[in-house]
């Protein structure tokens, strides 16, 4: 069995946990419901059903991300991160949604608030499991880099800040008596739910559509430009692909022209071996050889060039920019 293997099983069981104790937790957000016939209790208590959902999403997408390529996907199946979690910032903008709705309609209506005091305790503790819980979840996913148990980590703590809210929202109006404060702050923090929902579908967007990572980016080229060697010519066309905690990189390399086959392939060989050994990610490369041409000598740094035609005229730091510009090859 394999790291990658171990990692992902670890992911699954972790998750599997989140999944627990969202149950757990909703039956809780249920119980202090019934007690106080809190509006804003009951708008948190649906909100977890949100989390309870979104816990079992991300348990399928973890398994279905761990499964190996083949004919069907022979980039793997990691996009599937990409789309539940996309759809996990979709429930969370909705609860966000219910939950100020559920707040006009009791500024509207009225109601009187029963047992606050129970009410208090058990919403209070919840929102101190589901704050650890999302916390533990973030870390774990930025270190694995997973993007479900990143997203799922920013629910939690997302619904932590509206559970407090109504904790804080139920201590005022227990002393003052005054109802409508309950509704008004579960306004606030509904807007704030549906601001967290749109960044994790934000996000997620951004992987399906393969947008460019700006600090992935810039990593790589820190990478490439701290180890660079004069047969090194050029690099460009870059493209990074990203499934799941995997990456598949594209690119181009200008090496001698005059360079024998087994030559080429093993300093191409070279800059893969040292961005695999620089990232933390599971990598694929595809990595296309082009001989240089007359209009690279003014960029090459081999001084003792056997074949030069023209002068040396500057060294050129390669950049997010310079290593991704795209280059056409034309076959006459």
């Amino acid at each position: 069995m394999n790291v990658q293997t171990n990692s992902n099983k670890d992911k699954i069981g972790f998750q599997k946990w989140i999944a627990v104790f969202g149950v757990i937790l909703f039956i809780g957000k249920i119980i202090a419901w019934k007690l106080t016939n809190s509006d804003a209790v009951f708008s948190d208590a649906m909100e977890s059903i949100v989390n309870v959902i979104s816990a079992f999403m991300g348990l399928y997408s973890l398994h279905l991300a761990a499964k190996p390529k083949d004919k069907d996907h022979p980039y793997g199946h990691g996009k599937v991160e990409f789309v539940t979690s996309g759809i996990e910032g979709a429930l969370i903008a909705i609860a966000g949604i219910m939950i100020i709705y559920e707040g006009v309609n009791s500024l509207i209506t009225g109601k009187i608030l029963n047992k606050l005091d129970w009410g208090i305790w058990i919403i209070a503790a919840t929102a101190i499991i589901n704050y650890f819980l999302g916390y533990i979840s973030i870390k774990k996913g930025e270190r694995d880099t997973s993007l479900v148990l990143i997203a799922s980590g920013k629910h939690l703590q997302s619904d932590t800040i509206t559970t407090l809210g109504v904790v804080i929202s139920l201590l005022v109006v227990y002393f003052t008596k005054i109802y409508w404060i309950d509704s008004a702050v579960a306004l606030l923090f509904g807007g704030y739910i549906i601001f967290v929902g749109y960044k994790i579908i934000r996000k997620s967007l951004s992987g399906i559509m393969d947008e460019q990572d700006p600090d992935l980016l810039n990593q790589i080229v820190k990478v490439l430009e701290k180890n660079r060697k004069t047969e090194w010519i050029d690099i460009h066309n870059m493209k990074i692909q990203q499934f799941g905690a995997s990456l598949h990189i594209d690119a181009h390399i200008t090496l001698p022209w005059y360079y024998s086959l087994r030559d080429a392939h093993k300093e191409m060989e070279n800059v893969i071996i040292l961005l695999a050994k620089n990232m933390t990610r599971t990598i694929e490369f595809n990595f296309h050889m082009d001989d240089c041409k007359n209009i690279s000598c003014p960029v090459c740094q081999i001084a003792d060039c056997p074949v030069r035609e023209r002068e040396f005229v500057k060294r050129v730091e390669w950049t997010p920019e310079n290593i991704t510009r795209e280059v056409k090859h034309t076959v006459k």
